[in-house]
């Protein structure tokens, strides 16, 4: 029987309720009925309301379960170079990063944003292959049109473009990360350095585990492009991730949106996501904004510093994993 589990690791926070949702009712839409799905949020402050609203939703093969994420996180803090997108701060990005320890049961498991809608069969994910890696993930298309940021990933992480991956789909061999004792590498690396960050887990996940990284199928992480060309939209996504801040629930005419509001309006939450919608303010688009034109101009800023992965790495400190 237990070969026939999935385990299915999302996190989330109050404000992400709507989202998670979604792409927990598109996954099950598309999932293929040969297998038993145990969905796992991690989660911060979420109310018991919005958990009985996303309960409602589920129906075997799959079942849910929440649990609380904070003791392991306590030396975790709101430092310039803990926040995401150089903009703000949040717990729910470093929960996977403690997966493999938290929950010893499972040898592999998928994480997943809960900024995603799924269209294919995340089974198919499960079996994907991974050889003597440690994770697979999809390199992040959705920055490459943007040289700064391409600066960024392989001056100051120290990873090639077209294998810095996105860390919002991991397929993860949790029993490999217990092995090499990523848990314990990642808050050494953190203590003893902090390095400045554009993407605080996805940097750490990157440096970290360099060359033991298997690069999926772009299909399953399916992003609309910062700064790129409508022929970088795919057209057969099995995973769609709205990622930085291209997010249908906020702007119009964003890539791929047609699979999110199919889904939404299958939500309880849909007349929470449309007035969300309605109500996002100019203002607020403009703090998106100027949060991209920051998080750019920090790419460079960031090479210059005298503490980042790649000097350090070339210096031999022990980054890697293994």
């Amino acid at each position: 029987m237990a070969q026939n589990r999935i385990p299915i690791f999302f996190t989330a926070d109050e404000s992400y309720a709507p989202w998670l949702d979604c792409a927990i009712r598109s996954m099950e839409e598309n999932a293929s009925g040969d297998y038993i799905y145990r969905i796992i949020v991690l989660h911060e402050d979420l109310s018991e309301e919005s958990r009985e609203k996303i309960s409602s939703g589920v129906r075997a093969p799959f079942s849910i379960q929440f649990v609380p994420m904070e003791k392991e996180l306590a030396g975790i803090t709101d430092r310039t170079e803990n926040r995401l997108r150089c903009d703000y701060f949040t717990l729910t990005i470093y929960f996977r990063l403690f997966i493999a320890d938290r929950f010893p049961e499972y040898d592999r498991g998928i994480y997943l944003d809960s900024d995603i809608v799924v269209p294919g069969d995340i089974s198919e994910l499960y079996q994907v292959d991974l050889g003597d890696n440690i994770i697979g993930a999809c390199a992040d298309r959705s920055i490459t049109a943007v040289p700064e940021l391409v600066e960024y990933v392989e001056d100051a992480v120290g990873i090639p473009i077209d294998r810095y991956v996105n860390s919002g789909i991991l397929l993860m061999d949790l029993k490999k990360m217990r092995e090499v004792g990523f848990c314990d590498h990642f808050l050494r690396l953190l203590h003893q350095f902090h390095f400045d960050c554009l993407a605080p887990d996805q940097d750490y996940i990157n440096a970290m585990c360099g060359g033991r990284i298997a690069i999926l199928d772009e299909a399953w992480d399916a992003m609309p492009p910062t700064g790129g060309k409508e022929s970088d939209v795919l057209q057969d996504p099995k995973l769609i991730h709205y990622n930085l801040f291209q997010k249908p629930w906020c702007y119009d005419k964003i890539p791929y949106e047609e699979y999110f509001w199919y889904y939404a309006q299958k939500s309880p939450f849909y007349p929470d996501i449309v007035r969300y919608k309605e109500n996002y303010t100019e203002e607020q688009k403009k703090s998106d904004q100027t949060c991209l034109e920051n998080m750019v101009a920090k790419g460079p800023a960031v090479c210059r510093q005298p503490v980042t992965f790649r000097k350090l790495f070339e210096k031999g400190e022990k980054i890697r994993v293994c």
